[in-house]
């Protein structure tokens, strides 16, 4: 299953716009509140799906009954561009607990890449759901990387895989390893550079957030 904001009128289609747009992504802060807020829009829309059970609690006046999850729910992202969609996630789901991978692309000369997985920190798994967001899914490799990395810490009830913008080999690619993930995107492209950067994509989401770094 893939959900695409693309595909729906709301104004999450206003954010991935700004998220892409070159003069609006001067501002950090702005573009770091848009990733936010795509996480919260798709956290709404995750919610949708999840199964309830119903709960007493007290009020001034007497006892009401409310629908909560019905599992505990883990978000995890990959730093560093994750941070701002995960804070999205988290503003919707709050009592959630989170995981945090370290992974990142080493490249060599000959313009190649791999991604290099250093630190992990996560909670137990088993029975939970687990929503992973990282804000490109470019080739799909840094989140089956980091999906195979989890997998030590207990096989969760439901996987769900959350970025802001996917290409359509990053889909396949996840759909091929993954094929009970559920796949959120902003919007999904189609194009994928020889580098394995996404057109027209946003760029690097990383620096737009936090600014350039030094490559190995």
């Amino acid at each position: 299953m893939i959900f695409k904001l693309t595909d729906h009128q709301t104004i999450g289609n206003q954010f991935v716009g700004e998220l892409r747009d070159v003069t609006i992504q001067k501002d950090r802060m702005r573009f770091r509140r848009n990733l936010e807020r795509v996480g919260e829009i798709i956290a709404y829309e995750i919610s949708k799906t999840l199964d309830y059970q119903e709960k007493e609690v007290e009020t001034p006046l007497g006892i009401a009954k409310v629908q909560v999850p019905a599992a505990k729910i883990v978000l995890g992202t990959i730093l560093r561009a994750g941070l701002p969609l995960h804070q999205g996630l988290l503003n919707v789901f709050d009592q959630a607990d989170n995981a945090f991978i370290s992974a990142y692309r080493k490249h060599h000369k000959d313009g190649s890449f791999e991604i290099n997985m250093q630190y992990v920190s996560c909670p137990d798994l088993t029975g939970t759901i687990l929503i992973l967001a990282d804000p490109m899914l470019a080739t799909g490799a840094s989140m089956s990387i980091a999906i195979e990395g989890l997998a030590q810490y207990g096989t969760p009830k439901e996987l769900h895989l959350v970025t802001a913008i996917a290409s359509d080999n990053g889909v396949k690619h996840i759909r091929r390893l993954f094929p009970k993930a559920k796949i959120w995107a902003g919007a999904v492209d189609e194009e994928l550079t020889a580098k394995s950067y996404i057109v027209p994509g946003l760029g690097d989401a990383g620096d737009l957030c936090y600014g350039e770094k030094m490559q190995d």
